[in-house]
């Protein structure tokens, strides 16, 4: 049987178990006995959203009929009912639901032109927990319709990803394309320990290796924020396409409430994680945004899966040597690493079927000597030149087996 005829039979078997309707992978769920849509003072309207954990959102309004939007990215509104949180008059009515793949949206009636004049989000350090509160306030017809209005894009709150031009392919000897991920940022300031938090930490971090790698040439750098703001995970992985990134790495610092971990580890993706990573990202992902030179724009997402599971077979191997590179240079440069340098994780950010992946937890918060070291600029030095040392030794190796597979 030819690979076209295995393909074939392996898409008709895949499109047999795709029947069921797809449930939407939420990443929070609404709290409806601690939320509420209710009347408030001087005929405004107050609306508290208990969420199990912090993901962006937008707030608008639209006329004709006047309504309130608020989308996230995303929540599950699995048996929530309008009549859960409906408390007065100023709200007509409420529905809730999928927007589209990955979003989900409430929409709220108004009885009255209110317009928008607050809409916060606060998370509970503790438990990571948030409450969205938005507040609006009476207004007259003109002003409600001039304000009135959807967002241009999707993408809010996440920076314009800059024009980067495919630079000539690595194995030819060009720039390599390195997006760096410092992790969380904004609403999700990640692990917090002694008034430091990960997400600044892993910003300060991630400057100072792009400085380093500019520094040394041959190599072209991305960052999927350069600011203290939440970026989804989905969306970083767009970030690094549209760079043209030869290599993804995300950088972490986690904390551990319990037990004792100190030292760096370098994740891949593990094997079992491979099959529902593609089935997630033919889900909540831009058609065109799956993999680099193929148009999936009217493939179903089980088709898409197969193509991006076959991409994997070949990309796999290159993350786990790029990976194997990471702990040999960290080792050299700052000598102690995590008792298992070299572990394998379902983490979103590493899901890019075509692009070798890498997550390197730099330390743990929780451990006090790590803690030191993240903060300290002359160890971050040390760490940045361990990296870039990996990444010229892994570039040079990897365009030898390219080669050698050309041949």
């Amino acid at each position: 049987m030819s690979g076209i005829s295995r393909l074939m039979m392996m898409i008709l078997v895949l499109w047999a178990g795709a029947a069921q309707a797809q449930q939407m992978s939420a990443l929070a769920r609404l709290d409806a006995t601690r939320s509420y849509i209710r009347d408030e003072g001087r005929g405004g309207l107050a609306i508290d959203l208990h969420l199990t954990q912090a993901v962006p959102y937008r707030v608008f309004t639209l006329d004709e009929p006047r309504r309130l939007v608020v989308d996230f990215r995303e929540v599950d509104w699995g048996g929530v009912k309008a009549a859960d949180l409906l408390q007065g008059s100023q709200a007509g009515g409420a529905r809730f639901g999928v927007f589209r793949p990955g979003w989900s949206r409430m929409v709220v009636d108004l009885a009255a032109p209110l317009v928008v004049e607050t809409a916060t989000m606060a998370t509970d350090p503790n438990d990571g927990e948030a409450m969205v509160q938005i507040r609006l306030v009476a207004s007259d017809a003109a002003d409600f319709a001039a304000r009135a209005g959807a967002p241009q894009t999707p993408l809010w709150g996440v920076p314009q990803n800059a024009d980067v031009t495919r630079p000539v392919a690595r194995q030819s000897g060009g720039a390599l394309v390195v997006v760096l991920d410092p992790g969380h940022g904004g609403v999700d300031p990640g692990a917090q320990t002694g008034g430091e938090s990960e997400a600044n930490l892993m910003l300060s971090f991630a400057r100072q290796l792009k400085e380093d790698l500019m520094r040394a040439g041959g190599f072209k750098v991305v960052l999927t924020r350069n600011e203290d703001i939440f970026v989804p995970l989905e969306t970083r992985i767009s970030i690094a396409r549209k760079a043209g990134a030869d290599v993804f790495i995300s950088l972490h610092a986690d904390a551990l409430s319990e037990g004792h971990a100190a030292g760096a580890t370098v994740y891949t993706l593990s094997d079992t994680a491979s099959d529902e990573a593609s089935a997630l990202l033919a889900e909540r992902h831009e058609r065109n945004d799956l993999l680099a030179g193929v148009d999936l724009a009217g493939q179903d997402d089980v088709i898409a899966g197969v193509l991006m599971d076959m991409a994997r077979v070949e990309t796999a191997p290159r993350a786990d040597q790029l990976a194997d590179q990471l702990v040999t240079g960290l080792t050299a440069a700052i000598g102690r690493m995590h008792s298992r340098p070299r572990q394998s994780a379902s983490f979103s950010v590493l899901k890019a079927a075509d692009i070798p992946s890498v997550l390197i937890e730099i330390g743990f918060l929780s451990n006090p000597q790590d803690l030191q070291n993240l903060s300290s600029p002359e160890w971050r030095v040390k760490a940045a030149s361990g990296i870039r040392a990996a990444l010229v030794e892994w570039a040079a190796s990897d365009a030898a087996r390219a080669q050698l597979r050309r041949q």
